[in-house]
């Protein structure tokens, strides 16, 4: 990039040539929108909107991530000599969307091209080519590389494919890249160690982990925390707890202090939970990383030499890289290949609104409040946590999956429409039928008890299907079954669970179906309103 040129007054001159749009997880300098960049005829325009926190619930800790990275990289493009054309949320003259914003500032700036890297959500996409048209002014959209695969390529791969599967696709990146490869082989003789990767803590605990690097706002933070506290008041979750990085320099200390600290024991206990321990070795990355704070390369590059220097083992190195480059690319493609059909999907029928719970952790199920409140408090959970425990009670209880997905949207920091949806609909909800995942993600309470102690301190007994104590999970586990058993016999990998289902009594079968139903005219669906 060039930097900017002045006129004897100090201003920029005009007209615009390119105004170059960034949108809040579009945080990268070395984005496809700068190539080319004159600041002597360019510049860059970025907005808050209200409607961006508020089409869904947004968590306060989201909000607040989003806003203080995009005025942090405000700063760090102004100190490079770039003019930058920044509407505040707390503006008098803000008009509360993208799409209108964008709109005046074509108006003001009167640039001859508007120019951005693809939006990650397609209903932006949309909002800034209607607001584009509205003003007269061309819009060149260009390609995305801060992913590994572009979607020509994935496209290219799913070409011809009666289904897809993320394992092939995992493969082929690996042969792209390199990683961890030897002589066009796997390292190891291995493509994939999931299964060494699914441990559970022993009864007394993980016992001390180092804990995640903390970043404590700074002034620009501190203002945006105000700011949300006022404006955002009744939506969910916390701030006291917020130390999210919000820079790109503070997400590569966050990156090296997981391969420091965490990494080695990232893999066996990837899949494991514990009552009070938000983190254990996870990462904490994905949020720098929809940002575009942090570059997958370089998250990938640093586990995959940690493990080339010994301190982290092969699974530990592999599990981490499979979620880079294989699932987070993965989903992307199967997003774009889908949309925007894919957000009315909902293959099991499912209908019931979301249970009120999910919004307040005020519930007897233990992990459920963990979970949730952990949520609540942080804006994170780890993807078992996700997948296994707010997902799976959603799945088995029959939630309409838009539902379970604006929930996503709306509580996760790291939540960003491209990577959550697939990942909710399709892996967690199965409401694509199969695009995203082979078969549904349903098991009892015992799959809890087992990657957890979440079950010790709990009324419900993930065993029982009858009395008080019996588990709304398992209950609920085969009700589900019985209840899709005509929806789900075409799928061959339903054959043991829906054989175990056949083997129920038809006296069981109508008891169980009977509790279930009892349960969810027990449970409070009052919709949440910030």
């Amino acid at each position: 990039m060039k930097r900017r040129r002045t006129s004897a007054d100090g201003r920029a001159p005009r007209p615009v040539r390119n105004l170059v749009l960034v949108l809040g997880d579009q945080l990268d300098p070395r984005s496809s929108a700068f190539d080319g960049f004159d600041a002597a005829e360019d510049a860059v325009w970025m907005a808050e909107a209200a409607a961006e926190a508020g089409y869904v619930p947004s968590h306060k800790a989201r909000i607040v991530l989003f806003l203080s990275a995009m005025r942090h990289f405000r700063a760090a493009l102004e100190k490079q000599g770039l003019v930058v054309h920044y509407r505040a949320l707390e503006d008098p003259e803000n008009r509360g969307t993208l799409a209108l914003e964008l709109e005046a500032a074509c108006r003001g700036v009167r640039p001859r091209k508007l120019v951005i890297v693809e939006p990650g959500e397609w209903r932006v996409r949309e909002d800034i080519r209607k607001a584009a048209r509205a003003a007269g002014v061309d819009l060149e959209i260009r390609g995305d590389r801060h992913f590994l695969v572009s979607r020509e390529d994935f496209d290219r791969f799913a070409r011809g494919k009666k289904q897809l599967r993320m394992e092939p696709f995992y493969r082929g990146m690996r042969c792209r890249t390199g990683l961890l490869m030897a002589g066009g082989k796997p390292e190891g003789g291995r493509w994939n160690y999931d299964a060494d990767n699914r441990g559970a803590f022993p009864k007394a605990g993980p016992g001390k982990i180092p804990a995640p690097l903390s970043f404590s706002p700074d002034a620009i933070t501190r203002e945006v925390i105000d700011l949300v506290e006022r404006r955002f008041a009744g939506h969910p979750g916390s701030l006291r707890r917020f130390d999210w990085p919000v820079t790109a320099g503070q997400a590569e200390k966050a990156l090296q202090d997981f391969v420091e600290n965490r990494l080695a024991l990232f893999g066996p206990f990837q899949d494991a939970m514990w009552t009070g321990q938000p983190w254990l070795y996870h990462s904490r990355l994905s949020s720098s990383m929809n940002l575009k704070l942090l570059d997958p390369r370089t998250a990938v590059k640093a586990v995959a030499e940690a493990y080339g220097r010994r301190s982290a083992s092969l699974a530990c190195a592999e599990g981490f890289i499979r979620q880079v480059i294989g699932w987070r690319e993965y989903v992307r493609g199967i997003y774009w290949r889908h949309m925007p059909d894919y957000v009315g999907m909902n293959a099991l029928e499912a209908s019931l609104p979301l249970p009120s719970f999910y919004w307040t952790a005020q519930t007897e199920m233990n992990c459920q409040r963990e979970v949730i409140g952990q949520t609540l408090a942080y804006g994170y959970a780890h993807h078992i946590q996700r997948l296994m425990v707010t997902g799976l009670f959603a799945l088995l209880l029959g939630v309409a999956p838009r539902e379970v997905h604006r929930w996503y949207l709306a509580v996760y920091v790291d939540a960003v429409e491209w990577v959550e949806l697939p990942n909710t609909l399709g892996m967690s909800q199965f409401a694509d039928g199969g695009i995203m995942a082979s078969k549904p993600y349903a098991a009892t309470g015992k799959y809890i008890n087992r990657m957890s102690n979440y079950c010790g301190g709990c009324r419900y007994d993930p065993g029982r299907t009858d009395g008080e104590s019996s588990c709304p999970y398992t209950i609920l586990y085969w009700d589900f079954l019985l209840r899709n058993r005509e929806r789900l016999a075409r799928n061959p990998r339903m054959g043991l669970q829906l054989r175990n289902a056949d083997r129920l009594a038809p006296a069981e079968a109508k008891r169980i179906r009977r509790r279930a139903d009892a349960l969810r005219d027990a449970i409070d669906f009052q919709e949440y309103r910030p």
